[in-house]
Order: structure tokens, then sequence, then C-alpha cells
């Protein structure tokens, strides 16, 4: 039980901070699509952004290469009751940030030299004007290129002493100076404000969590000593595969932008909100409940406590299926009307809508495999392995191309989102059949319980589904539109929470246990 409610406070924390975190961010979505809609301009940032979106999201982002190597190698060094860092500890964290820099900056210097060469690359259009226009974007972006490693290791030092708030909160930094610049430029015709705000916002990133590192006694020494280094050796071993891991998830994205180039005006800037839109619950869900879960898989892998990892993967994984499904089914029910009350003001038009919801609809089925996948890479990061996981989508670019082929004539955009599903889908069988060789981590219980809550959720969604068909509501009236959804969304929720009662989902009952202990508590003070 204390072990429980220790790991249930911390996810609530991250929740909340990541909540604040995820708002933030969706208002910036708002302002951009206020001002530029799904156009040239807007394309053209979002194509050039995917290159700086890796290096600070992807590989110095929660669950990144840098965060991940940095928790699983410095948790089993470091004591998190200890005031100061050992003499070794500080020694290993200044090799790592000196290679980190070194290499990060030398990458920046190549991607401004030959950034055009890199945008003509990418997109797959004869449109000179985005290629010209998004090539300006990533020069301006290259220095958050050089930042994102060196986020992913501060990020994972605070995480792994149990500073859970600001490394969460930091990216709010990004979200927020964007807003500020493009209110007040009133979105520039040519999107270099927003180019210049997304680095001015990554920089002011870095110079939040910096003190923080520094007042736990890390201090910035460059250190080169990266021969006969065992620790150091670790640290890459894990970097290099997880970081190749996290390249070969920006080709899926590299393929994706190829065809959604051949699509029409706005299409890659509509896939890109269908994720953000996707990723403000899911993200919310995976970063509460993973981020505490990673060091404890790591200190148990290390104390072999297997039987350990199997109660909380399933305590974990049991928890966010139960919350992700009825956002999945939501998503399905609810994506037009949500898009168009968020979104759809300014530039942004009622095709923009369409296209978004159609996108969002599709990539709302990778929900359950993007919890699982997630959830098993930690274990494989924990075993120090990852290169399973590269392996693993190394072997799935191709499957991703073909999916795209075969579905872009006949379904659009829709093909693009729909094909990272079944992608997602099928890495994280592949995971979980191969980790079965290391520890078995009982599957039979994950179906189970999996079982019940679908049954649950897809009789709620069909009620809902009949509800919301009757219920006509005109598209201009605002008001009403957010009624309606709001009420679906309640109503879906409570019935989805009613018949898991009924199906005896074991998380439902200890959740309600634990809320009436709470009332308790507090009527009781």
């Amino acid at each position: 039980m204390n072990k429980d409610s220790s790991l249930l406070k911390a996810a609530w924390l991250i929740a909340f901070v990541t909540i604040i975190s995820k708002f933030v961010g969706f208002l910036r979505d708002i302002f951009i699509a206020n001002y530029y809609g799904a156009g040239l301009v807007s394309d053209a940032y979002f194509y050039a952004y995917q290159i700086p979106s890796l290096a600070i999201i992807l590989m110095g982002g929660v669950g990144g290469p840098f965060h991940s190597a940095t928790v699983s190698v410095f948790a089993k060094l470091i004591n998190p009751n200890d005031k100061m860092p050992s003499e070794k500890v500080n020694k290993l964290f200044n090799t790592f940030l000196s290679a980190t820099f070194i290499v990060f900056l030398l990458l920046s210097i190549v991607i401004f030299i030959f950034s055009h060469q890199i945008i003509g690359f990418i997109i797959h259009s004869d449109n000179l004007a985005l290629v010209d226009t998004a090539s300006n974007h990533l020069r301006i972006m290259t220095p958050v290129i050089l930042i994102g490693g060196i986020i992913g290791i501060y990020y994972g030092l605070l995480i792994t002493y149990r500073y859970f708030l600001l490394p969460n909160i930091s990216p709010v930094m990004m979200s927020l100076s964007i807003i500020i610049i493009i209110a007040l430029s009133k979105g520039d015709k040519t999107g270099m404000g927003l180019a210049i705000a997304t680095t001015i916002g990554a920089i002011i990133q870095f110079l939040v969590q910096a003190p923080a590192v520094h007042k736990l006694g890390f201090k910035i020494k460059p250190d080169f000593s990266f021969k006969n280094n065992p620790e150091f050796k670790n640290l890459i071993e894990l970097v290099f595969p997880a970081a190749l891991s996290s390249t070969i998830g920006q080709i899926y994205v590299y393929v994706d932008m190829f065809f959604a180039s051949q699509l029409k005006e706005g299409a890659w800037t509509a896939i890109g909100y269908a994720n953000r839109v996707f990723q403000f619950p899911v993200g919310i869900l995976v970063t509460a409940f993973l981020v505490p879960l990673f060091p404890i898989f790591s200190k148990l892998v290390g104390e072999k406590k297997y039987d350990d990892i199997k109660y909380y993967f399933h305590k974990g994984v049991g928890l966010l299926n139960f919350v992700a499904i009825p956002v999945m089914f939501g998503i399905i029910l609810l994506s037009h009307d949500v898009i168009q009350l968020v979104f759809e003001r300014g530039q942004f038009d009622s095709d923009a809508t369409f296209m978004v919801s159609q996108a969002l609809i599709f990539l709302s089925f990778a929900i359950i495999p993007y919890v699982f996948r997630d959830s098993v890479t930690r274990i494989y990061y924990s075993f120090n392995d990852s290169r399973t996981p590269f392996l693993i989508a190394l072997s799935s670019i191709i499957i991703k191309f073909i999916l795209n082929s075969l579905f872009i004539e006949k379904l659009g955009i829709a093909a693009i989102t729909l094909s990272t599903s079944l992608v997602t889908l099928i890495n994280a069988s592949l995971l979980g059949i191969i980790l079965l060789k290391r520890i078995n981590l009982e599957y039979k219980i994950y179906f189970i319980n999996l079982f019940k809550m679908l049954s649950a959720a897809f009789i709620s969604f069909f009620i809902n589904l009949v509800l919301y068909k009757m219920w006509i509501v005109p598209s201009e009236n605002w008001i009403l539109l957010f009624v309606k959804t709001a009420v679906m969304f309640v109503l879906c929720m409570l019935i989805y929470v009613i018949l898991s009662v009924v199906f005896r989902i074991e998380y439902v009952g200890e959740l309600i246990e634990r809320i009436r202990e709470y009332i308790k508590r507090k009527i009781g003070n």
C-alpha cells in the first residue's frame, strides 16, 4: 500500500505539472492556428521544426535517450538522500556533458550550412517558396539542436533526485515565448517570428533547469575522459542505440512528410495538429506514470527483484489503460467538435477542421499499443538494453513506407495516421514477445483486464453515439456545441466507470477505496 501511495503521489504531481505544460502548449497551438491557419507558412514551420524537435523532444525530452540513459546509469550510482554527488558521479556528469556538447555543436553547424539541401531532400514538392521558407526557419532554429541533448541530461539528473516538478514544467517556457512573440508580431507573413520564438523558448527552458542541477552539487567542468571509462562507456552503449532508435522514429516522420507533401496544402500542418491533440491526454498519462516508474524499474533490475517489476508493470500499465481507453473512444466520437471549438477561428477554417479531425480519429487507434510500447521500452532500458528497441524500430521503416503507399490514394491524410497506429501496434507486439526471453510479465493478466476495459468502453461508446446522433446542434452555435461536447464526455466517462465496477475491473475498486479514505481523512481533520 505504501509503495502504491508513493507511486500515485508522484504520478499525481507529474500529471498536474504536465497538464499545465500541455495546456500552455495547447494555447500555443491555438495561437499558431489562429495567425497562420493550415497553409504554406505553417507547413514550412512544421517541416523545419521536425529536425530541432528530434533533439529537444525525442532525444532530450521525457523518455528520450539522454533522459533514459542518465536515469538508468545514475540511478544505480546515486543515493537520492545524499546531499551532494560524489566526485566520481560529478566527473561522469561532466564527461557525458562534454561529449554531448561537442557532438551536438558539430551537428548544429552542419545543419545550418546545408539547411536548404536538407529541406529540399525532405520535402517532395516543386513549391520553391515552401522549400525556401522552411530552410530559413531551420537555420534560425539550429541552436535548439545544441540545447536538446543537454536538457535531456539535466532532466534525467533531476528525475533521479526525485525533482519531478521543474523538469516537467520547464517546457512551458518555450510555449509562452511563442505565444508572446506571435502576439507582438501579429503573425508575420514569413513565419520568421515563429522560428525565433521557438529558439528563444528552448534557451529559456535550458536556463530554468541549469540552476537546479547546480544546486544539487553538480559543477560544470569540461572533462574529456572518454577512454578507459567504464561508466561513460555504459552511458554511450545506452545512448547510441537509443538515439539511433529516436532517429529511426524521426525517419517515420520524414516518410510521412514525403507523402504529405504530395497532398493538398496544409496537410502536414493538419497531421501536426492531430498529433498535438493526441499527445495532450496521452502525453499527460504516459509522463505521469512512466517518469516515476522508470527509476523504480532500474533500481529493481539492479537488485534483481523481478516479481516487483511485474507488480509495478501491471499496476502502472493497468491504470494507464483504464484512463486511455475511454479517451480513445471519446476522440472517435467527439474529434470534429473538439477541433472546431478549439481551433476554428481566424485563418483556421472548416476545411482545416475536417483535415485535423480525420487524421486524429485514425491516430487514436494507437493509444493502447502506444502505452504498452513505452512501458515495455522502459523495462528494456532498465536492463541496459536499448539495442532491441532500436532494431525493432529500424525494421518498421519499410512497413511504414509500404502502409503509406497502400493507403494514401484512398484515405489521403488519414492514411498517414492509420499507418502510424498500425506500426505502433507491430512494434509493441514485437517488444512484448521478445521481452519474454528476459522476464515473464504474465501478459494473461494484462489481456484479461484489457478485454474488460474495452468491453465497458465499447458499450459506453455505442450508447453515447446514439445520443450524439439524436442531439443535433447547429455548427455555428458555439455555446450549444460546447455544452453538447462536455455533456457527451461526462456521460461517456460516467457510463464507463459504472460498467467497470460491474465488470469488476480491479483498478476501479482500488481507486474508489482510495477516494473514500481521502474523504474520510479530510472529514476527520
